[in-house]
């Protein structure tokens, strides 16, 4: 036997005796022919099964040797054609298939898949090859069924055993979840009906894919795709009449041919009528273009590449000449954009244009190298190193970029612009970043410069302005320990900063400032009460008593109540575990941001305090605590811990740090402005939130107050401070006290909390009549203004006239020099013309009754009618040469005073609404815009350097707050009657302008922006307005002004408020708000601004795209790991990822007052 038995038939032949002996060691003797089938029969089986045309059968295998040998060789004559004939069936049968199902009826049925019977056959052939057969086999159908698969249709008489019992195991079985798709019959519906149904009444809707043929159509690509912006990219061909000389300067226009110079046309017998251009006729004739022509089009990139050329030549040559102009150097690297846009000039290759167009690191090194010769030059100019620390950003590692950032800081230690750079980039460093490394680094950055201040580094002298840059930077690390959730130890800097700074010993004033904290510190471990506490007397009183030898006892209260119960933390434990974890975080966050002090009283010690957190050690404040000189920076902390608190004192933060402190969206709030445009009550908080507030976005801001202990803390403050100023900064902080429990009357109102409201009135009464009570406070017209503003609020009418008029009466004869008088007269005004419904009473109405009265020198006369005619024009006259007085006063001499200021905004808005009563809105009107014309030419006249000067800025305070006055007239007035919009809305276009920053001119454009249809105005003032300046206001708002857009949309396609039917296209409005916030984060400030992250948040979890959104809070970390409300925005937003985001918080030091721990007790109680 041979060795491969499968083709022994093919190896012997007749002839072959005689080689037989010399293969002998090739033969297999103990292997049996007819083990096995030959794999020639085999292989003619499957031929002739694929090549029949009935549906398949699977027919016995044969066994015997005789027909192998025979059939052996006709397989090898036939065997490429019968391949080349089974391809081309299977091409028919394809092409069979395809008409068929092109032609198929609605007549429902069922066929079997051709390729589930291919799939069949091949499957049956395999498993045939297999089996072994027997040789001694019957051909029956029930022995075949016996043996191998049998399909009910090859079977001619049914038997008891249709299919045979395969007992051999098929692993296949374990490995997969189903059988083979070879085995299973597929099936086809033909059309969509049922019979037995009503079509016209009844259908069935059939899963899975229509019967619908796809139409194999083209897409139509749009703008966005990837071909169609590399298009877009592609630099447009410039037009131009004639080639010039290229030039360095750049060309002011583009000339375009007139009618004059185009020749007539010439007519000819290919052009009779003369309309062909010369291209045109030469193609017709046969012709193509001359060489020159061919070339013309190479001619315009080549001559702007040869304009480039000259710019860099340009450059260089400045440079050259100039290497110590930094702005050229700037400039010089701001134009590598430029160059990078057409790269032909520094194209080698022809394909090498388009890669470096591409190439952001090519332009990164080029700056760089710019940056690098520059600084050769200019060893000491900061501007140019922090230029390359930010663009080396690309390139460095973290760590070398610390170490580049350290040495900088180590050689300019003076430069407090570069100290804040620096804190916001350590800030901003996620992977190194902790609330101990920033708390640490503040203090270091405070005590050097002070040693500064203090002349104690003798290498580094004091920069002009260092006092107030030191004092926004410690208001910087306040709003920071804030945000973080540390507020006992913001509460504490400013504690210590009141004591510091007013109530310093006379014996230590003398010493530097690195002493006298050496000198506080026992002050502040002594346990004496601080600022806000009861009993409090200074840091000086302190000393003198320690001098004496003794220390002073503190009496308890007996009639002080006990603290709060916090039994109440968890008032429903059935809610989710994560929403009680927020309630218990923000309710503490609210009771405890004082520091927690041993109350001795009670004889605590500090062993008794639950959360050591809440205990301020001196080495967390110690290196913090800067000497403040300048009486307006005292005032102002003050004004900024207030504001701190929650009392709305006017006061901002500073403009390095405001955007940074920004972490809630009150800036949308209109509060009593559309209802009451006039005299709405604005509490400018800018967006920053109090201290202990921590609430989710979109919750309203109104001022609620604080615990009874944290609102006795306030009094406490105020009471300590009033006594320290005089005359006006004593006058503001009543104001300031008075106006807050004013906004919590005025919550009180919105919420009709009657029972609260009643209670907080009486109080809010009493302090003003305490107030005025205070001999120096009798003539204050400030106070009494809002103590009658409050009865009007109260509903109190009659009363608040007579408030009026006492205060009016007790003024005398000052007419029109005293500008808190006029601001008197000018709210009474305003609050008598809200009352009128329209204004045809309006000339005779008690307005202008009260505005009349303040230009005569007479005392005031209540109202008893209608007011004559001559005095109205008396009072015409004397506004106007009060006005001109003011004008001589202000803008004419010098820089305008403080007070000359005020005074000239008080008369201009109290004239303004006396020519609107008495004549109209077009007289109001004219009157703003003179006065705007002579205040726009006093604030930026031609050839003056005044631009800086605090003089410029308050005339430019004055001329944002007299258009303030002519916004809200024109507001007013459109609600009483009818007006055409366009005038308030140029108006506030223009006043935007000049005040990009102006949160109450935004919110009004914003909202009667929204009432129009057509958005494209809208959104080419923001675009313009955000290209131009460098505030976020532009920004938010712009997000805000869509938003409102989407919601309306919104409301449209809602049915009684349920799901939203797309009837209305939305007309790309999500992508363009997504667009909107990419680019507002790119700004200058957006990157590190929390509010900006948490709506950006809040938009993409409302659109319920929830990955993307982690993606977005992720990425919000790297810019702002220290603001905890992001935090409690996405435990809220993803409460599944509650534990991973409370161990991130913990891992960077962020304050969590309720640990899970604890909660898991609480809930088990």
């Amino acid at each position: 036997m041979a060795l491969f038995p499968a083709f022994a038939g093919v190896s012997e032949a007749p002839d072959s005796g005689s080689s037989r002996k010399e293969l002998d060691w090739l033969s297999n003797p103990s292997f049996c022919v007819g083990t096995i089938p030959s794999l020639s029969q085999q292989t003619e089986e499957a031929t002739a099964l694929a090549s029949e045309g009935s549906p398949l059968t699977r027919s016995p295998l044969k066994s015997e040797s005789s027909d192998e040998s025979d059939t052996n060789k006709k397989l090898k004559q036939t065997s490429r054609k019968k391949k080349k004939e089974k391809k081309k069936k299977r091409k028919h049968e394809h092409h069979r298939k395809t008409k068929r199902k092109r032609g198929q009826s609605s007549n429902s049925g069922s066929e079997l898949d051709t390729d589930s019977e291919k799939d069949k056959s091949s499957r049956s052939i395999r498993d045939n090859k297999k089996e072994t057969e027997k040789p001694n086999q019957e051909n029956n159908a029930a022995a075949d069924a016996g043996r191998r698969f049998v399909w009910l249709e090859d079977i001619q008489a049914l038997t008891g055993e249709t299919f045979r019992t395969d007992k051999k195991p098929d692993p296949a079985n374990w490995e997969y979840k189903s059988l083979y798709r070879g085995d299973i019959a597929r099936y086809k519906r033909k059309g969509d009906s049922c019979l037995g149904i009503n079509p016209k009444k009844q259908c069935i809707s059939w899963e899975g894919a229509s019967r619908e043929k796809k139409h194999s159509h083209k897409h139509v690509e749009r703008y966005f795709t990837k071909k169609n912006v590399g298009l877009m990219n592609i630099d447009g061909v410039a037009i131009s009449s004639k080639t010039e000389a290229p030039s360095s300067e750049p060309i002011s226009f583009i000339p375009v041919k007139g009618s004059d110079d185009v020749l007539p046309p010439v007519t000819t017998w290919l052009n009779p009528l003369g309309i062909y251009d010369p291209s045109t006729t030469q193609w017709l004739q046969g012709q193509g273009p001359s060489e020159q022509e061919s070339k013309q089009p190479d001619s315009q990139p080549d001559r702007e590449n040869a304009l480039l050329k000259a710019k860099v030549e340009e450059f260089n040559r400045r440079v050259r000449e100039n290497p110590r102009d930094i702005q050229l150097w700037m400039a010089f690297v701001a134009f590598q954009d430029e160059v990078m846009k057409s790269p032909g000039l520094y194209a080698i290759e022809e394909g090498e244009q388009e890669k470096r167009k591409r190439s952001l690191k090519l332009l990164l090194e080029k700056k760089l190298a710019i940056l690098e010769r520059a600084i050769e030059s200019n060893q000491s100019s900061v501007d140019l190193k922090l230029a390359k620390l930010k663009l080396c950003t690309e390139f460095w590692e973290p760590s070398t970029l610390v170490k580049e950032w350290q040495k900088l800081i180590f050689l300019h230690p003076n430069n407090t612009a570069l100290w804040q750079k620096y804190l916001l980039f350590c800030q901003s460093q996620f992977s190194t970043f902790s609330i101990s490394k920033i708390h640490s680094l503040y203090g270091k950055c405070l005590s050097t410069l002070s040693a500064v201040k203090d002349g104690s580094i003798l290498s580094h002298p004091e920069l002009p302005g260092t006092e107030e840059a030191m004092f926004a930077l410690f208001l910087q690390q306040c709003h920071f320990l804030r945000q973080a959730g540390h507020s006992e130890k913001a509460v504490s800097l400013f504690q210590a900063m009141i004591d510091f700074t007013f109530f310093k010993p006379d014996s230590v004033k003398g010493l530097p400032t690195r002493g006298q904290v050496e000198f506080f510190e026992p002050f502040w471990d002594s346990g004496e009460p601080r600022a806000g506490e009861k009993g409090a007397r200074g840091w000086r009183a302190w000393m003198h008593q320690q001098e004496r030898g003794g220390w002073v006892v503190i009496n308890p209260d007996d009639d002080d109540d006990e603290p709060e119960d916090d039994d109440q933390e968890i008032r429903d434990k059935t809610l989710p575990r994560w929403q009680i974890w927020l309630a218990a975080e923000r309710s503490r966050d609210q009771r405890h941001w004082r520091p927690w002090r041993p109350d001795k009283t009670k004889k605590q010690t500090e062993e008794d305090c639950e959360d050591p957190e809440r205990q301020v050690l001196f080495d967390d404040i110690g290196q913090s605590l800067i000497r403040l000189s300048s009486e307006d920076l005292q005032f102002r902390l003050v004004a900024a811990f207030l504001q701190f608190l929650g009392v709305p004192c006017g006061f901002s933060p500073p403009a390095s740090c405001l955007y940074m402190a920004m972490d809630e969206n009150s800036i949308f709030d209109n509060g009593l402005y559309d209802e009451k445009p006039l005299t709405f009550l604005n509490l400018s908080f800018s967006g920053v939130s109090s201290v202990g507030r921590m609430d989710h976005l979109g919750c309203r801001r109104w001022t609620r107050g604080h615990s009874r202990e944290g609102e006795e803390f306030i009094r406490n403050i105020f009471h300590l401070v009033m006594p320290l100023f005089s005359g006006k900064e004593k006058s503001q902080l009543c104001f300031s006290w008075l106006r807050y429990e004013i906004a919590k009357v005025i919550w009180c109102l919105h919420t009709k909390n009657k029972k609260r409201l009643k209670s907080q009135g009486k109080n809010c009464k009493k302090l003003a009549k305490n107030l005025l009570k205070e001999p120096e406070n009798c003539n204050n017209f400030c106070l009494w203004k809002q103590y009658a503003h409050l009865e009007w609020l109260l509903g109190n009418t009659e009363d608040a006239r007579k408030v009026f008029d006492t205060a009016l009466s007790m003024a005398g004869s000052k007419e029109l020099k005293d500008c808190e008088l006029c601001e008197l007269s000018l709210l009474y005004a305003e609050l008598e013309v809200e009352l009128l419904l329209d204004l045809s009473g309006a000339a005779t109405s008690r307005a202008v009754h009260i505005l009349t009265r303040l230009t005569e020198s007479g005392p005031y006369g209540p109202y008893t009618g209608q007011v004559l005619a001559v005095h109205i024009l008396k009072a015409r006259k004397a506004y106007e040469h009060a006005l001109q007085d003011c004008w001589g006063e202000s803008c004419v001499s010098g820089p305008a005073p403080t007070d000359s200021c005020n005074r000239l905004v008080s008369l201009v808005r109290c004239f303004m609404l006396f020519q609107y009563l008495t004549v109209g809105i077009d007289a109001a009107v004219r009157t703003y815009e003179q006065v705007s014309a002579k205040l726009k030419g006093s604030v930026s006249p031609e050839g003056s350097g005044l631009e800086d000067s605090a003089g410029t800025q308050r005339l430019s305070s004055a001329l944002e707050a007299v258009t303030l006055m002519h916004t809200s007239l024109l507001r007013f007035h459109m609600k009483v009657s009818v007006y055409p919009l366009a005038p308030l809305r140029e108006a506030l276009s223009e006043a935007l302008k000049l005040y990009p920053g102006n949160q109450v001119l935004w919110r009004s454009y914003v909202q009667i922006q929204n009432k129009s249809h057509s958005a494209s105005k809208t959104r080419r003032f923001f675009n313009a307005v955000t290209r131009s300046t460098k505030p976020l206001e532009p920004w938010l708002f712009a997000i805000e002004a869509e938003k409102m857009r989407k919601r309306l949309v919104e409301t449209v396609h809602r049915v009684d408020g349920r799901e939203v039917h797309a009837t209305i296209p939305e007309t790309g409005l999500t992508h363009r708000i997504k667009a909107l916030f990419e680019n507002a984060l790119r700004s200058d400030y957006g990157s590190q601004c929390p509010l900006l992250w948490r709506m950006y948040l809040h938009f993409l979890v409302s659109l319920g795209n929830k990955e993307r959104s982690k993606g977005v809070f992720y990425k919000a970390l790297q810019n702002c790991p220290w603001a905890k409300v992001l935090y409690m925005d996405a435990v809220e937003y993803f409460p599944d990822e509650m534990q991973e985001i409370l161990d991130l918080m913990t891992e960077k030091e962020l304050r969590v007052r309720l640990p899970v721990e604890e909660l898991e007790l609480l809930l088990e109680d």
